[in-house]
């Protein structure tokens, strides 16, 4: 059994891995770096050239686990790809998306970098998509398997369609098992419950480790955040003010929808309160509500478009109409990027003391959203964009901390649970991975615990 990271192993970027399993070639994952533009978001494919790739499998559809797929599979054109309907309802809306913004920020001039696909090649991906039910074995031989090998989904939280994936089949000889966490929660969320873990023993996991540098994380619960949320929400909305919620569209924009409906249920902001959506988080909320009757759900009565919303006002004059009175804006993107709904409305609204702008999630360091939230702390002025001049912030700016990641003492425990003799550690910073193996080693001497270097080919 052989593993080769091909994704970036010092920061939480473009996931992609490559696995050889008993003579199958098996890519997990074909994510995008949304930090950079072209060919260099990309993981090095050139790699894959004296390699066999039989199988991929895309666990979920966030941009850096599913951006790249429409590039790796013109690389392979052989290759099977597997993932949960959910995931492929998503994948059809999302890569063709993805596609006209990286032609529209051509012509707009944000990027000299030209499309690594364009739309049709996007939506061509659709008819090669083998979509599989949760905790049903699927047969993933490749040309050259020394013999059975199965695949099976589980139920990874994180976001609606996400799986963990179990390799079961013989590699040199004998039976073998190998597990990809891939990015997972073991708390429920809003809409989600928490993840399934298959039982162990297995040989290898793969495990993420996003936070495994956040010590907050493990001291602060959904339960409380949200109270806390809520609590501002008020507070914004009784001055008159409005509230700006930047959130990523698939994932956190439904779990903060899941919550404003509480909120009004529970009489804590009026019920005729607005609630302003846009983008593709319209579109991925549907497909949320189209499957909740065959996903794992907290409530399968529960639809995101339950909660009432209206689009976001396109003529300024009726944006004006709509902040003169109290209002929910929940928009993309969640750390306010350029040329986003979310960072033309911050740049609108962050000057004004009525108003409220309320992170529920990461922001990458140096980001918009994550300078926001240092100026303010700061009490300091912004500059939102190169040759503007600095704005007063006095708008309320405050972080929650809502996750749909396992954190660090979390991630330990699925050691406990899934029992690996090897532990890989991906898709996690640096500082991240070093805590994480400390902690895993101390707790489980016997268990032998790698960080991969992008690029080299480990013997597991």
């Amino acid at each position: 059994m052989k593993y080769l990271s091909l994704g970036d192993t010092t920061d939480i970027a473009a996931s992609c891995h490559h696995v050889t399993f008993g003579g199958t070639g098996i890519i997990m994952d074909a994510g995008m770096d949304p930090d950079q533009d072209g060919y260099a978001a990309l993981p090095p494919f050139e790699l894959l050239k004296s390699r066999p790739v039989d199988h991929v499998v895309v666990t979920h559809a966030h941009h850096d686990h599913l951006g790249a797929l429409p590039v790796l599979a013109a690389e392979v054109p052989h290759a099977q790809i597997h993932m949960s309907r959910p995931t492929a309802m998503l994948a059809e809306q999302l890569l063709p998306s993805s596609a006209r913004l990286q032609k529209r920020r051509v012509r707009e001039g944000s990027t000299s970098t030209a499309p690594v696909f364009d739309v049709e090649a996007a939506e061509a991906l659709s008819y090669l998509y083998d979509t599989h039910l949760l905790d049903s074995p699927f047969d993933m031989r490749g040309l050259k398997a020394e013999g059975p090998l199965a695949a099976t989904f589980t139920h990874a939280g994180h976001v609606l369609g996400a799986v963990g994936v179990m390799l079961d089949g013989y590699d040199g000889g004998k039976r073998r098992r190998m597990f990809y966490t891939s990015d997972t929660s073991v708390r429920p969320q809003t809409i989600l419950p928490e993840a399934d873990f298959p039982d162990g023993p297995v040989d290898v996991m793969l495990l993420e480790s996003t936070l495994g540098a956040d010590p907050d994380a493990e001291e602060t619960s959904r339960k409380s955040e949200e109270k806390r949320l809520g609590a501002m929400l008020e507070t914004v909305l009784g001055r008159g003010g409005c509230a700006l919620i930047p959130v990523f569209a698939l994932g956190r924009s439904q779990d903060v929808l899941a919550m404003i409906g509480r909120y009004k249920k529970r009489g804590l902001i009026a019920e005729d309160t607005p609630v302003y959506t846009a983008g593709s988080m319209r579109g991925i909320a549907e497909i949320y509500d189209k499957t909740r009757n065959s996903t794992p759900r907290l409530d399968p009565d529960f639809e995101v478009y339950g909660v009432h919303q209206k689009r976001l006002p396109k003529s300024q004059s009726r944006l004006n109409e709509a902040l003169s009175q109290p209002g929910i804006f929940v928009l993309t993107s969640g750390m306010l990027f350029e040329r986003t709904p979310s960072f033309a409305l911050a740049q609108r609204i962050v000057s004004n003391e009525r108003h409220g702008i309320f992170f529920v999630g990461f922001s990458k360091e140096g980001s918009p959203g994550d300078r926001l939230q240092i100026a303010a702390a700061a009490g300091e002025k912004m500059v939102f964009e190169k040759g503007d001049d600095p704005v007063e912030i006095n708008a309320t700016v405050e972080r929650f901390r809502f996750s749909g990641h396992a954190h660090r003492r979390d991630l330990v425990e699925i050691v406990d649970r899934v029992k690996p003799r090897t532990v890989v550690l991906v898709h996690g910073e640096t500082a991240a991975k070093s805590w994480m193996k400390d902690n895993i080693e101390v707790a489980h001497p016997d268990v032998r615990v790698i960080i991969p270097e992008q690029g080299q080919e480990l013997e597991l």
